[in-house]
């Protein structure tokens, strides 16, 4: 059980890297075909998505990328506090 659990920690600490990079990209004109861009888009969409859907709108400012920090934040959290650490 402990194994399943590190492993869950491992891929939601990739998990708010990947918005956090995908927060960084979104200030630079990158073309969303360059590879990274693309692999970034497809680990974090599925995520933010639906935050999105349920955030009401703020003009041009997207705050789904920080709620999902938020929120994967506190689920490693709990994780943590799970295992005993």
């Amino acid at each position: 059980m402990t194994f399943f659990i590190s492993l869950l920690n491992t891929f939601l600490s990739i998990l708010l890297l990947a918005i956090f990079v995908r927060a960084i990209l979104s200030w630079f004109p990158i073309a969303r075909d360059n590879p990274l861009v693309v692999v970034v888009f497809q680990l974090t969409e599925p995520v933010l998505g639906p935050i999105r859907r349920v955030l009401p709108r703020m003009g041009a400012l997207d705050l789904s990328p920080m709620v999902a920090m938020f929120l994967i934040i506190l689920l490693r959290s709990i994780l943590a506090q799970a295992i005993g650490r």
